[in-house]
């Protein structure tokens, strides 16, 4: 295999390569380069294993991913994906091994941390995947929702309904030819999520005889699933706001013989249950209780308290995360081949535009929402009440819409308002749809505008009630008339903006701190409603990683609009409010500032770093802009969210495209291209596509190492070459489960683990560096797994005086019908043994076969092992048999 690696004058890379499988190994390969600390990051994250590395602040995420069995749950899907599909996501992970031990060498943050790369396993990239939107969603909005009712009523809650404490929505809009100058369509827009540095998105040329496609992938998720250009068809997406997770209340209670029982519409049934360990860097190690009831895992509370909660959600129901659409997008020509690979689509539930070089065009809604009760939309519903389980296989209809010319998407209540709850106010909808009606003669580079626009969407709400005020002292009726003058642009260089914003938080800060809402400031530390005050028992604590959702500032933040309409909140006087906010910032006097001062770039970092450019110069817009830098009134004037990419893509010609990050291709801090491109973010502009391979600078070419290479090789003559292969857990794994399943491998004690149980066995031995399991071919066939252990780090060396260079085995031989035959093991056995004591460490081999197991004994002395003592292990009775080096070489000759 040949990997051609190309870029252009920011780094961005572009790959080519023979074949589809060989360009997904390019990509990890590439993704493992430019990303190894981003992505090293995210595989821990979804394992729950971050803190490790991190330290106390990442704890509380590792508790919800261990207790919402993310890594558990990719593991399924992976397992039930189409094996296309499967061969796909292994030559990206083989990718990624192959590239991330001598990439982490070059990351500081490896050598900051003392962190070894962890290897990775094909089911990966879709544990990143949930990682990433397992909040993305009404989750945690609904335990808002419930808990604010419970305390305020349901009519003071539902002034709260803003779209969610990140209302800066994503933005897509779709021109058709009738608009441009080209007689091509236009698609265009920016995705906004939390900023980090390295950035969520990574600029990707990939390029085959099959496909040609470029976009923006997820780093350490194969393809390019969210906005792509294919040369004869392009897609976006946006967030649809659908609501697609729900959580049950349960009533859990622990059995005589350890178990745990949830409560269900059929009365008590058995939950899985176990605690796992996770570990802290510079702090004392957390175990978490991990259980799961018929419904889902449970995220909130446990069996002993009063209440818990329980997230079911469709990946971990139908084990099914849609990742078969992602190479089908790859392959698409024309909307309707992206129409189709959508059909596949599951997580997370988005609204797609997609538009082809022969003016066809798509809107739709993609993913899956389960059909059940209306309430379930709403807050968590009672576990043991039958009406409100999902309807078997039953997914709500997806809505559609025709594109007459323009077509404009930003999380508002449009086409997939039958699908969700909340909904962005609408202002970055009615803004761009504002912009672009009725222009015609459009090209790409006019499309920047509208990238960066600044007009604030909803400042009604405090001018409002500003205007009515007379009697104001000088200092105030100065300050009022310049935001009555104001034009509503939220620029950087505005010191009206500033003057506007500070009037905005200090109403938010008054709001909050009312009587009225006194019983939500403390909802998050609080815990769950449903504790008995009869008995002294609180309800469950929420998680922590929950509490920012749970926070009574961000909602009053967004929730603006609602909350100082008059009558909204009884016995609040809007206009009274406003006036104190602005005699509160008037009095607060100062040095003038403008928005840039104050509006400043704040992105998430897993290791603190030297700021950038990009986070000390100041930013244009703000949450309500089409430019949607969100700040979170009365709480920071930084954005820590906001558009974490833009692009526009031209079907009359890749070229004529543009695209941007907020820093750049490269994740590594002092990197050339690691913040290149952030000085024309912040200025909403964008780079040029470039697709003329002779306009690339060719960085490399290069025969990637295969994976499986034998590390021990043996010809016996009279019985042929014996190999033996590092156990690759995911690609091995039908060969294993196959011969551990069968009850001729009782005494390795995983006849009913199933197909993920063996998985999760041997990925777990892959991950140590006292353990190893090999496969042994002979001529090429697979005959026998071997085993090795350091018994020191085995429950079998505290069971004997263990020496040191002392090294443990297991033998299964294959069963029948196999290479077995009389002499079988008197040929195989000396290779073995020569594998062992191959290295000069080891003094002497050890194995300790079940007492029970006869032949295994009888394999033992036979090729001359001593027996020693009965041990007694938790799971048998075994007896220990010994080989030293000095025995073995007499044996060799």
């Amino acid at each position: 295999m040949t990997i051609d690696i190309h870029r252009d004058d920011l780094g961005i890379p572009h790959l080519r390569a023979a074949d589809a499988r060989e360009l997904a190994h390019a990509q990890g390969l590439n993704a493992a380069r430019d990303r190894a600390w981003q992505i090293e990051v995210e595989h821990r994250r979804l394992r729950g294993t971050s803190a490790a590395l991190l330290g106390a602040d990442a704890a509380a995420w590792d508790v919800l991913a261990r207790r919402a069995r993310l890594a558990h749950t990719a593991r399924l899907c992976w397992l039930a994906l189409d094996d296309a599909t499967r061969d796909w996501l292994a030559a990206y992970t083989e990718g990624v091994n192959a590239a991330l031990p001598e990439a982490a060498r070059e990351a500081p943050e490896f050598a900051a941390t003392g962190a070894a790369p962890a290897r990775w396993q094909p089911w990966v990239p879709l544990g990143i995947w949930l990682s990433a939107h397992l909040l993305f969603t009404g989750m945690p909005a609904k335990l808002w929702r419930a808990e604010a009712a419970h305390r305020v009523g349901d009519a003071t809650a539902g002034l709260f309904a803003s779209g969610g404490i990140g209302t800066a929505g994503s933005n897509g809009w779709l021109l058709t030819g009738g608009h441009t100058a080209s007689g091509a369509p236009l698609l265009a827009g920016d995705p906004h999520r939390y900023v980090e540095d390295p950035g969520g998105y990574q600029q990707i040329r990939l390029a085959c005889p099959e496909f040609d496609v470029v976009g923006f992938a997820v780093p350490g998720v194969p393809g390019i699933p969210h906005f792509g250009h294919t040369g004869s068809v392009a897609w976006g997406i946006t967030h649809a706001m659908a609501d697609y997770q729900d959580l049950y209340r349960e009533r859990l209670r622990r059995t005589a013989d350890g178990g745990v029982e949830a409560l269900g519409p059929d009365g008590w049934r058995p939950a899985e249950h176990g605690t796992e360990t996770v570990e802290v860097a510079g702090g004392a190690p957390v175990a978490v209780e991990v259980v799961e009831t018929e419904r889902g895992p449970v995220v909130v509370g446990g069996p002993d308290d009063p209440e818990a909660i329980s997230l079911r959600h469709v990946p971990r129901v139908t084990r099914d995360l849609g990742f078969a659409a992602l190479p089908r997008l790859l392959r698409a020509r024309t909307v309707a081949d992206v129409d189709r690979a959508c059909d596949a689509w599951v997580e997370p539930v988005n609204v797609l535009m997609a538009a082809d070089s022969e003016g066809g065009t798509l809107h739709r809604v993609t993913g899956r929402v389960p059909v059940r009760h209306h309430a379930n939309r709403l807050r968590p519903v009672p576990a043991w009440e039958a009406r409100y389980a999902w309807r078997p296989g039953a997914y709500e209809p997806l809505p559609r819409a025709r594109v007459t010319g323009l077509a404009v998407m930003a999380n508002e209540a449009g086409l997939a308002a039958p699908l969700g709850v909340e909904f962005t106010p609408g202002h970055q909808h009615r803004r761009i749809t504002a912009l672009l009606t009725g222009a015609t003669g459009l090209t790409a580079s006019d499309m920047a505008a509208v990238h960066a626009d600044t007009l604030a969407g909803d400042t009604a709400a405090v001018l409002g009630p500003l205007a009515a005020l007379d009697g104001l002292a000088a200092d105030a009726a100065l300050l009022r008339k310049r935001l009555l003058a104001w034009d509503g642009r939220m620029d950087a260089g505005s010191a009206d903006a500033a003057a506007y914003a500070a009037v905005r938080a200090a109403c938010a800060r008054l709001l909050a701190g009312r009587p009225e809402f006194a019983a939500l400031r403390t909802l998050a530390r609080d815990g769950l409603t449903g504790g008995d005050p009869a008995d002294g028992r609180p309800g469950a604590a929420y998680p922590e990683a929950l509490w920012p959702w749970l926070d009574l500032r961000p909602r009053v933040a967004f929730a603006l609009r609602n909350l100082l309409a008059p009558g909204a909140v009884p016995g609040l006087d809007p206009a009274a409010l406003v006036r104190a906010a602005v005699e509160e910032v008037a009095a607060a006097g100062g040095e003038e500032r403008t928005w840039g001062e104050r509006h400043r770039l704040a992105p998430w970092r897993a290791l603190p770093g030297v700021p950038s450019d990009a986070e000390t110069a100041g930013l244009s817009g703000d949450h309500d802009c089409v430019l949607a830098t969100a700040s979170v009134p009365g709480v920071t004037d930084l954005s820590a969210r906001g558009p974490v990419a833009r692009y526009v893509w031209d079907l009359a010609g890749r070229d004529g495209g543009s695209w941007i990050v907020p820093f750049g291709a490269h994740g590594t801090a002092g990197h050339p291209h690691h913040r290149d491109q952030a000085p024309l973010w912040r200025e909403g502009r964008l780079a040029p596509v470039v697709t003329d391979w002779a306009r690339l600078a060719h960085e490399e070419s290069m025969t990637p190492r295969t994976p499986g290479r034998a590390v021990f090789t043996r010809a016996v003559p009279g019985f042929g070459t014996v190999t033996l292969t590092p156990v690759d857990p995911a690609g091995d794994l039908e060969l294993i489960h196959a011969w551990v399943a069968e009850e001729r491998a009782r005494f390795w004690g995983m006849t009913g683990a199933g197909r993920e149980g063996v998985l999760e066995i041997y990925e777990f031995l892959d991950s140590l560096d006292t353990h190893h399991a090999y496969v042994v071919r002979r001529d090429g066939t697979p005959v026998a797994l071997f085993q090795t252990y350091d018994p020191a780090a085995d429950e079998v060396g505290a069971h004997y005086d263990a020496r040191e260079g002392d090294i443990g085995v297991h033998l299964l031989i294959a069963p029948p019908p196999g290479p077995l035959r009389r002499g079988f093991t008197t040929g195989l056995m000396p290779v073995l043994i020569a594998f062992v004591f191959a290295d000069p460490a080891v003094r002497r081999l050890v194995a300790e076969p079940d007492l029970r197991n006869d032949k295994a004994i009888e394999r033992a002395l036979r090729t001359g092992l001593v027996l020693g003592p009965l041990i007694d292990l938790p799971h048998k009775r075994a007896r220990l048999a010994f080989l030293s080096r000095e025995a073995a070489e007499r044996a060799a000759g």
